[in-house]
């Protein structure tokens, strides 16, 4: 990528009370330069605004173009968001993972859903995985030189066969030797491991979990943690693609092994280090670990304690915001995946003692990717109007937002929550988090 290829970095929000606010930067204008170098992504803008005298060189709404000269403390963010984090766009991924969950979608929806991302950028900003068999030399120098760490790394397997069969990539074998390369520059990583059944499980999973706790000794240990997931099957997938679904009995069978070297991990490394995604508990119908097993929540991006995490939060903040009663009588559906419906039922026991406060819980499964145990935020529309058509609904839903792209008001399926509250008839709530939970509740 050269300097002139890199599209100007749009401004899509300003901060109040920022030192952009002070200058007069506008939503639509767009940075060109800083000190004559033209950023990348984001991780170049904040690099480049640590100076503490900088030369801006700035595109306005009316294709106009300024110099603007300020100075600030090195540490003083200017309070600008952008409409992407990439200004030169998206390293996207030459692999083809039959469990690729891009490819398990239908075809004919909106075009971000088809973007495959491997980008590194996004990885360090964002905790999004990548399999760093889509890096140039450049890009792996530029990882050493700005020190990006930790990184997200899909593994699924260490040895070379098995992980260039998943990746169907010849690159994909090299990776115990990027695990040294970043070994040997003190730069460390978040492993995940996708469990395909008949692929890379059991003996597979034993001897991948084994090499990267490995990479977890020294003062600067290289491999942090490591996720253990299990595939995830749509209805749309290739059908050729030799994969098998993760059923009970392999579940309970993928929790007992990991479990076991837990033990292992925590008696060598202080630590469980690799770690269980909620969904084989869901899946095995078996109860979800202790709020203490799960440490200091290395993997609750991968969905590893998310549940117990969201619980806890639960409770605090119910403690301190929930009233004996409200002055209104209020009905709401809470929809969530049938996946946690067990988990949250005594959340909505709680809410339910607020008199005059009636919270239903509305535990759907997807249609739409043919699952029969969901998780929340692959819940689409479709898979609501389904399963909420000619219900009492009471007097609104509550929808949470992880549903939504990007927290916007679009689910997976491109239907849109106007569009889903005019077919149900009723009003829609997005809520992002316990806070707003509760507060849509007693507000209502």
């Amino acid at each position: 990528m050269t300097q002139s290829s890199i599209r100007p970095a749009k401004i899509s929000g300003i901060v109040s009370n920022s030192i952009a606010e002070e200058v007069g930067f506008e939503v639509g204008d767009a940075i060109i330069s800083i000190n004559d170098t033209k950023p990348r992504d984001l991780i170049d803008y904040k690099f480049l605004c640590s100076d503490e005298y900088l030369e801006l060189e700035v595109l306005d709404t009316k294709g106009k173009i300024h110099q603007v000269e300020l100075e600030k403390d090195y540490d003083d963010d200017l309070g600008l968001e952008f409409e992407t984090a990439l200004f030169d766009g998206l390293i996207q991924c030459n692999n083809h993972c039959p469990f690729c969950f891009i490819d398990q979608q239908p075809p004919g929806k909106r075009d971000t859903l088809y973007l495959k991302d491997d980008d590194y950028r996004l990885s360090f900003l964002y905790g999004s995985y990548l399999t760093l068999t889509n890096l140039t030399q450049k890009e792996w120098d530029r990882i050493e030189a700005m020190r990006l760490s930790p990184l997200y790394i899909s593994v699924h397997a260490t040895e070379p066969d098995i992980r260039i069969k998943l990746l169907k990539n010849k690159r994909a074998g090299e990776i115990l030797k990027q695990f040294k390369w970043f070994q040997e520059r003190r730069l460390q990583i978040h492993a995940q491991v996708v469990v395909c059944p008949g692929i890379n499980d059991e003996i597979h999973l034993e001897k991948t979990l084994l090499d990267l706790a490995n990479f977890n000794q020294g003062e600067i240990p290289t491999i942090i943690s490591a996720a253990v997931v299990p595939v995830g099957l749509t209805r749309f997938r290739p059908t050729e693609d030799q994969l098998i679904p993760v059923n009970r009995e392999k579940a309970k069978q993928v929790i007992k092994q990991v479990q076991t070297l837990q033990q292992q991990f925590y008696h060598k490394l202080g630590s469980n280090f690799a770690w269980l995604a909620d969904e084989w508990f869901l899946i095995a119908q078996e109860e979800l670990p202790a709020e203490s097993h799960y440490e200091d929540y290395p993997q609750i991006g991968n969905g590893v304690g998310s549940i117990r995490q969201f619980i806890k939060e639960f409770k605090t903040i119910a403690q301190q915001l929930l009233p004996q009663k409200i002055d209104n009588q209020v009905t709401l559906t809470w929809v969530v995946g049938n996946g946690v419906e067990q988990a949250f039922k005594p959340l909505v026991n709680q809410l339910n003692k607020v008199k005059n406060l009636k919270i239903n819980l509305a535990a759907l499964n997807s249609n739409y990717w043919g699952q029969e145990i969901t998780v929340t935020g692959l819940l689409t529309g479709q898979d609501l109007l389904t399963g909420l058509q000619n219900k009492d609904l009471g007097d609104g839903i509550l929808l949470p937002s992880v549903m939504l792209k990007n927290d916007d008001t679009v689910f997976l399926d491109d239907m849109t929550v106007q569009a889903l509250s005019q077919q149900l008839k009723i009003p829609i709530f997005p809520i992002s988090g316990v806070a707003e939970l509760i507060k849509t509740c007693l507000n209502f």
